[in-house]
């Protein structure tokens, strides 16, 4: 059988790893099954802080169940053209927490519609997430791994993808080539405010991200709003699951949205294009 070469590298030795059916093999034999949806397990047992960590399946199927719907269509369209416009031939794109891979599958199709041949890979820290991600796309690679410790080589990647995702700016310059990309999505200002106010008796709106990181160049920056309307509680709950705020709230204020059929609120979100290099 025939074998090729992962993008991921072993996270035990560091060296590269060969996909022979369903084994990935380092050369000096540490092998790594993958499951049955096509992703593989990198997370090694010192670099996890919870036997199961990351997002739970409730977790995951909340946001793939609202995602699925089109509801950040919007963001997605923008993200995609962004990339487009940064994007060469034969580039890889690592998405560094990937989740559900949404966007990830997202941007490596419409990249593909435009004939463009780029390889594609995303991690994740859940493994039940990479699953959902792995089920989506085939033809893209997914491993569960941690952000803090990206088991790819060192300046291996022309554009890095960070969706919603923790930040580690040591990996990230160590994996992104000279010239290489950084795409950033973060919450705008006022991100599901109309949300927050039934929620909360103090809404607070969302700190913005300083734009100068040691090591990259700011390059670009897109402010994407659109109103966006729920019309089932279903919708409104897996909204509210799929945040940071669902996790840091009281029962008592989760409970004002459990009656809730109908919520007009808008989303706000921040793409931040960095280059890698010094000004």
């Amino acid at each position: 059988m025939c074998c090729k070469i992962s993008l991921f590298t072993c996270p035990v030795c560091g060296n590269s790893l060969e996909i022979n059916g369903k084994s990935y093999k380092c050369i000096n034999n540490h092998t790594f099954d993958s499951a049955k949806s096509g992703y593989v397990n990198l997370l090694t047992s010192d670099r996890m802080n919870a036997k199961n960590p990351g997002d739970n399946k409730l977790m995951v199927k909340s946001r793939s169940d609202f995602l699925d719907k089109g509801y950040y269509g919007h963001l997605l369209e923008k993200l995609c053209e962004s990339v487009y416009e940064i994007v060469s031939e034969n580039n890889v794109i690592l998405d560094a927490g990937c989740g559900e891979g949404y966007y990830t599958s997202g941007i490596y199709n419409y990249l593909c519609d435009r004939k463009m041949a780029i390889q594609s890979a995303g991690i994740d820290i859940s493994k039940h997430a990479v699953d959902k991600a792995a089920k989506r796309c085939h033809d893209i690679q997914y491993a569960v791994g941690s952000i803090f410790h990206i088991p790819v080589s060192d300046s291996s990647c022309n554009i890095l993808l960070n969706v919603f995702a923790p930040f580690c700016r040591d990996e990230f310059l160590r994996i992104i080539n000279d010239g290489g990309y950084m795409v950033m999505v973060i919450p705008g200002r006022k991100h599901l405010w109309e949300l927050k106010n039934i929620v909360y008796e103090r809404p607070y709106e969302n700190n913005p991200k300083p734009e100068k990181i040691d090591g990259f160049v700011f390059w670009k920056k897109y402010n994407v709003q659109r109103q966006i309307e729920l019309e089932s509680n279903e919708d409104i709950l897996n909204l509210f699951a799929m945040t940071p705020y669902f996790y840091n709230t009281r029962i008592t204020d989760r409970e004002k949205l459990s009656e809730l059929n109908f919520l007009k609120t808008n989303t706000e979100f921040e793409i931040l294009i960095y280059r890698k290099g010094d000004a």
